[in-house]
């Protein structure tokens, strides 16, 4: 506290200097001329007014200033501030330039960003993740599902509802579909791609085995089919981390829109196809996207079109080809096994595990990421479609393998294993392709042994079943041991007044 009525006391009444003010009070001399100086100017005497106590005193000499009318800054409109910081490149530097050209006596730059924040805290009290235009589009399938019921017979299935939510507008997608399976998935984001007329920098979907093979938080196995579609759009595949849910939370709240806003809506109806109801789901999805948001200026169809659509890719020219991936060892026959069927590649890679990718008319087959071999798909089970570039010539290369060695082979087994082996390699339209099924009945000795094996060869030609599928079924159920069944006798002709013959017709 000021020691001001101190100071007029030993000036007025005891005529002291100011010097001797100064070192009485323990104060300088400058600020005891100057409290005798407004005292003086305040018109004030020795003694001071009985009700003047000290803090009426301060407020006589100290007077606050009058307060100047200082214009307020005009303020941005934060919702189009936020909604332009989706837009690619643009950042709060930029906009607050604009901001300034607008209005040079505006908020500065730091101001302007800490209001900005404040204003965003005020729409979500969690830290929101910056979504930039054309950059992500989140996908999953709903919890709920829809029946459908088959008019003819009434039986019911139940659809699954996939939602596709773009992150900076929230333009969503949703449609149902059979199943989660992979055909289905990948129809999905096709159809998806095709809706938002555009292709996304990213695509993040879960951890659903269809496009995930194997999860991991840091390098999730992409489903092969899944990375193809990724290729032919020109986006990436990057999934959310396991058990993050905030990597998904735009596809997680879409998803809750959906079943609230579309699926509710159709909880009482019947439907018997998935197109009526994909139609019901089209009708109602218009609806959804144009209707306003809460907080923000617009709807997610606004946003989108002035937001997201002009910064996503274009779409190429053709549609995607469905193709699914799996991977088979060459036998030594030089073919590939898939669905029962078997293709041939080139003998050199004979015993090597390939990649196989196959459509519905088509069999790839990849070593090391190169193509060695294409064939039309064919789906009769246990039938070869070979090549004949791809068969040695004369089997100069692999004479080891050649039908008299396999013969040869099969007579350590047994006599009449080597009569079946011979039946299976004069039977096929080249004899390569029966030294799978040989090979496969020479093995079983080392489960079976040769004895065994033998007298199940033996039986299957007596039997009509020279193949391997017979012979093992023989020996898993010991038919092997029981003796071979008897030839029917011929039944002999009758002789008889009463039969005519076959000669009576003529």
């Amino acid at each position: 506290m000021r020691k001001i009525k101190e100071i007029l006391r030993l000036k007025w009444e005891s005529r002291l200097s100011n010097r001797r003010i100064a070192e009485s009070a323990s104060i300088g001399r400058t600020a005891v001329s100057e409290y005798l100086s407004r005292a003086k100017s305040a018109g004030l005497s020795w003694p001071l007014p009985e009700n003047l106590d000290d803090a009426a005193l301060e407020r006589l000499l100290f007077p606050e200033p009058a307060l100047r009318a200082v214009a307020q800054p005009s303020l941005p409109h934060w919702s189009h501030i936020h909604q332009e910081l989706k837009r690619k490149g643009v950042t709060l530097t930029l906009l607050w330039d604009e901001y300034k050209q607008r209005h040079p006596e505006g908020l500065q730059y730091s101001r302007f960003c800490e209001l900005y924040r404040e204003w965003r805290s005020g729409i979500d009290l969690v830290m929101r993740q910056e979504h930039r235009a054309g950059e992500k589009l989140f996908v999953d399938y709903c919890g709920q599902t829809i029946p459908i019921t088959d008019r003819v017979t009434g039986q019911t299935f139940n659809a699954e509802i996939f939602v596709a939510v773009l992150g900076a507008s929230n333009y969503t997608f949703a449609e149902a579909t059979r199943s989660q399976a992979l055909p289905d998935w990948i129809g999905s984001h096709e159809r998806a791609f095709h809706f938002f007329d555009g292709v996304p920098e990213l695509v993040v979907p879960d951890n659903l085995k269809s496009g995930v093979s194997k999860a991991c938080r840091y390098e999730p196995d992409i489903n092969p089919t899944y990375h193809d579609l990724a290729i032919h759009y020109g986006t990436a595949v990057i999934p959310a981390r396991v058990r993050k849910p905030r990597d998904k939370s735009k596809a997680e709240v879409g998803v809750q829109l959906v079943e609230r806003w579309i699926l509710a809506r159709l909880r009482n109806h019947t439907f018997f196809s998935i197109q009526e109801l994909n139609e019901q789901i089209r009708r109602l999805l218009i609806i959804f996207n144009d209707r306003p948001f809460k907080k923000l200026p617009g709807s997610r169809r606004s946003a989108f079109e002035s937001i997201d659509r002009p910064a996503l890719k274009s779409l190429p020219i053709q549609r995607f080809v469905f193709a699914e991936w799996s991977t088979a060892r060459v036998n030594i026959d030089y073919h590939i096994e898939l669905d029962g069927h078997y293709y041939s590649v080139p003998h050199a890679l004979a015993r090597k595990r390939l990649d196989i990718r196959y459509t519905a008319n088509t069999v790839e087959c990849f070593h090391r990421g190169k193509r060695v071999a294409s064939h039309p798909r064919n789906h009769v089970k246990g039938r070869h479609t070979t090549t004949s570039e791809h068969m040695p010539e004369s089997h100069r290369r692999h004479a080891h393998w050649t039908p008299s060695r396999i013969i040869s082979w099969a007579h350590e087994s047994g006599p009449h294993v080597a009569k079946l082996a011979t039946h299976i390699i004069e039977n096929r339209p080249h004899p390569e392709q029966g030294f799978r099924s040989c090979l496969g009945i020479i093995r079983l000795a080392k489960k079976y042994g040769p004895e065994r094996v033998d007298a199940a060869c033996a039986r299957a030609l007596a039997i009509g079943g020279p193949t391997y599928k017979s012979v093992k079924s023989i020996l898993q159920s010991n038919l092997d041991q029981q003796p071979l069944p008897e030839p029917e006798p011929k039944t002999p002709s009758i002789q008889h007044n009463n039969l005519r013959g076959a000669g009576y017709f003529h």
